[in-house]
């Protein structure tokens, strides 16, 4: 019975040691699968939005986007990224992710770790901005800011959106520099583990505190507390 099993074992062992083989040798010898592999899809067939009209803009300034651009991810487009792809030896997937948007020149940027330095900051423009909203306000604030890292329209760092020129008026206005709630704190916290009652808004504001044009022509996702949340 012992043997039977030893013998069992090394042939078990001589199983995967020919799957790893084989795996590492695909892995090296193709390299378009490994670029593929290590390109997490962004933006691809069927998806809208600024991040696809950033795209479109991009490809059509190369002269491989000849149509007008629509903000969403049709066939036209997949066949432009295809195209460019194929230029830049990028895996032609016809789809867009990190290593295609970087190579187009469009800056994405990552939410960042919930850091104490980070929940400072953070809570610091909530607190400023939602000083007195309902808890669920204030998280959709930091949501907000979060949503801009991402969102090819917007620096792609914490710093870099809450500090953006005009961007937000408590930075001027000295509510940035006011003491910190602790609701802000325990939003910033929330924000940054991933709550987003926006459901992905990049845009909020005041109604009743705004005459801007842009911002009450934006769609509104949601109401909460005296702010609306657009995308």
């Amino acid at each position: 019975m012992i043997n039977k099993i030893k013998h069992l074992l090394r042939t078990f062992c001589a199983v995967l040691s020919a799957l790893v083989l084989v795996t590492a040798v695909s892995y090296a010898a193709f390299p378009s699968v490994r670029s593929e592999l290590s390109e997490q899809v962004i933006s691809s067939y069927g998806s809208s939005g600024a991040e696809v009209r950033a795209i479109q803009e991009k490809l059509k300034e190369r002269g491989l986007f000849t149509v007008g651009v629509t903000g969403y991810y049709g066939e036209k487009t997949r066949e432009a990224v295809l195209k460019f792809q194929k230029q830049q030896g990028i895996s032609q997937t016809g789809t867009a992710g990190p290593l295609t948007l970087k190579a187009l020149g469009i800056s994405i940027g990552t939410i960042p770790a919930a850091t104490e330095s980070n929940i400072y900051l953070l809570a610091r423009i909530i607190s400023a901005e939602a000083r007195g909203e309902p808890y669920t306000g204030q998280v959709a604030v930091g949501a907000v800011i979060l949503n801009r890292i991402e969102h090819p329209s917007f620096p792609d760092t914490l710093s870099g959106v809450i500090y953006q020129n005009g961007a937000f008026t408590a930075i001027v206005d000295g509510q940035f520099d006011q003491p910190i709630s602790d609701s802000a704190y325990n939003a910033a916290r929330d924000a940054l583990n991933g709550w987003d009652p926006t459901g992905g808004c990049v845009y909020y504001y005041n109604p009743a505190k705004t005459s801007n044009a842009f911002m009450h022509s934006r769609p509104v996702v949601v109401t909460i507390g005296n702010h609306r949340f657009c995308t």
